[in-house]
């Protein structure tokens, strides 16, 4: 039976492919709190003529936020997207999006009923003309606006209940790093106050789930961009590395020869610029990111204290990594001891000492993990399905006892905020079963 009633929730799961939907962000939809726009293959709302989906009330969870946060309805993405909208599309069959307007990821064709298989490759097994592609389709991404979504760059109190919508164009390419920020970000309290202990995207057992439907996502868009549908999203294999093997012109950008912290002249990517980079000014001002360009990309990989972090992960961590039986233990944080979630997000030390490998490596900030999104590697850096695949078969084997338990818990606690309910940035209309896309077959 529990088996049945899983089948069931995978192919009944729903994701909406809008961040803020161009057509949902007038104050009309705001005010009626809808989003439900047109599918343009018939003109009717979710593309409900077609079969393809209807306008529903979105179902939302009753269980209360964890003691990590103790507040509500302070956040905008508390119950997400309630305090947006409280109707949008549910789609039918294989369709998604926020019009129903696109298919579930592994389907394709005209009415979504066929299988497609994408294979994500090592960036070093890239031919010339392929990674010459590959950053062609990034900086076209870096410099053509979104016809589809906006922004908001204020909060829903700050858009007066949405009577004053506060939306903004942004670049395809940004548009997901703005994601990744506001997912990150801080509570706004008002006045001077800021609740920091809180992120729906790390450090919790969302971590994994989120970030590969935030990668799905953006090969989508990428993808519709430029019309190669095969497009996906290298990686790059970082086991082993002495030094950031992709830090190069060749890749990614070496170093500038006057000034460490910025990329060489001669990289591909040297002329672009970072946005919501500077979260202690939007807090002092209770404002959000409104995806204005901040400066230079800055990098530099290597130059940090290796006393406390002396290398990149190595096989052996991959390994140790692998070798774990839960996916999620104790606290379900940063502090969870042998938890595959958690030894694969921060690289601990055989489940012990934390040493945050990758992102110290690259002389980063924790408190700056929002913005990760900016320098054009940690597209590579997160294409790590080659970990999660491998883990995938513990996952998907849900007869034992133990799998059962800890679906049961994740399914009761997962929704406190402190436990990442699944937001996607006004992306995604995710409310619950977030560990589905663990158990997808992509």
């Amino acid at each position: 039976m529990f088996l049945a009633v899983l089948y069931y929730l995978l192919w009944s799961f729903q994701t909406s492919a809008g961040h803020f939907p161009r057509d949902c962000a007038s104050s009309k939809n705001l005010m009626a709190k809808e989003c439900c726009p047109p599918w343009m293959g018939d003109g009717s709302p979710c593309g409900h003529l077609s079969g393809r989906g209807s306008c529903q009330d979105i179902l939302l969870s009753n269980a209360p936020s964890g003691p990590q946060f103790p507040f509500k309805g302070v956040d905008d993405r508390e119950s997400w997207p309630s305090v947006f909208y409280n109707r949008t599309c549910q789609c039918s069959g294989n369709f998604m999006g926020f019009n129903c307007g696109n298919c579930k990821f592994g389907f394709g064709g005209p009415n979504c009923t066929e299988k497609r298989l994408l294979i994500r490759r090592n960036i070093f097994d890239l031919s010339a003309s392929e990674k010459n592609k590959f950053f062609s389709y990034l900086t076209l991404a870096k410099h053509t606006i979104s016809s589809v979504y906006v922004i908001p760059t204020g909060t829903y109190g700050q858009m007066n209940n949405g009577s004053t919508p506060m939306f903004k164009d942004i670049n395809i390419y940004d548009l997901f790093v703005w994601m990744h920020y506001y997912v990150s970000r801080d509570t706004l309290l008002g006045g001077s106050e800021i609740w920091r202990d809180i992120d729906f995207a790390h450090e919790a057992p969302g971590f994994l789930p989120w970030h590969r439907l935030f990668l799905l996502l953006w090969e989508q868009e990428m993808q519709e961009l430029t019309g190669d549908e095969n497009f996906t999203i290298p990686y790059w294999d970082w086991r082993d590395a002495e030094n950031c093997d992709i830090c190069t012109d060749e890749y990614l950008g070496g170093r500038h020869p006057e000034n460490p912290n910025l990329l060489s002249p001669a990289s591909f990517f040297s002329s672009w610029e970072i946005i919501c980079s500077r979260s202690e000014e939007y807090n002092s001002h209770q404002v959000l990111c409104d995806g204005t360009p901040e400066g230079p990309l800055l990098r530099n990989p290597g130059n940090h204290d290796k006393a406390k972090t002396p290398r990149l992960p190595s096989s052996a961590d991959v390994e140790f990594c692998l070798s774990l039986t839960q996916y999620e233990s104790g606290s379900m944080d940063r502090t969870a001891n042998f938890s595959f979630r958690n030894t694969l997000e921060v690289f601990l030390n055989n489940g012990s000492e934390d040493t945050a490998l990758f992102w110290k490596f690259t002389q980063k900030p924790m408190h700056l993990l929002a913005i990760t999104e900016n320098p054009t590697w940690f597209l590579s850096f997160h294409s790590i399905e080659m970990v999660i695949s491998s883990f995938h078969p513990r996952i998907w084997d849900m007869t034992t006892v133990t799998y059962k338990n800890q679906i049961q818990a994740f399914t009761e606690t997962i929704l406190n905020p402190t436990w990442n309910k699944l937001v996607v940035s006004g992306h995604g209309f995710l409310e619950q079963h977030w560990w589905e896309l663990l158990l997808l077959q992509l």
